[in-house]
């Protein structure tokens, strides 16, 4: 058996594998990002739509530099704000959606996005009554944990996130220009 046959025909067997497998990998890709970033799009302004129903749309607001914050959103008729920011939590990063009123109210929040620890952390993450802590707190100043909002008994650092999460937004809110 030649030295080619031993040595240099796996690696080119390999390298083609490789190639053919990236090319198709990135075809794939190519046709289901589109779909993914729509389908995004439209759970996003679902959730804006939730938060804000007396809304009869939505225009980004561009301009808002705040830590944290991925998306600040108007309602188009004046009924208020939708703004999207992330947290570190125990898990992952949890992302929330918080809405306010234009007064600055915290009107209700909603966690889009989190991997929190089933049971422990994900008690923070999806339970809709400990949300409700939040709603009619004021959005112009920070609130602190223990102290505005009580933290959820057993998930403290998820606890600690999304108020971070919602601090971050009430900090974008005060920045709307």
């Amino acid at each position: 058996m030649s030295n080619f046959d031993r040595v240099f025909k796996p690696i080119v067997v390999l390298c083609i594998i490789c190639v053919v497998i990236t090319g198709a990998l990135a075809a794939t890709n190519a046709a289901t990002a589109p779909v993914i970033a729509e389908a995004t799009r439209l759970a996003q302004e679902q959730a804006r739509t939730e938060l804000l129903p007396e809304a009869d749309g939505f225009q980004e607001v561009t301009g808002v530099a705040a830590d944290n914050v991925a998306a600040v959103y108007e309602a188009t008729n004046g009924a208020g704000y939708v703004i999207t920011s992330t947290a570190k939590g125990y898990g992952g990063t949890i992302t929330v959606m918080t809405a306010f009123t234009p007064e600055g109210v915290i009107k209700q929040l909603k966690v889009t996005e989190a991997a929190e620890t089933q049971g422990i952390g994900s008690n923070v993450a999806n339970n809709a009554s400990y949300w409700a802590n939040y709603e009619g707190k004021d959005g112009t100043a920070p609130l602190v944990l223990g102290t505005d909002v009580d933290a959820y008994s057993g998930a403290t650092i998820s606890s600690r996130a999304l108020n971070s999460a919602v601090n971050s937004a009430i900090a974008a809110f005060n920045a709307i220009p």
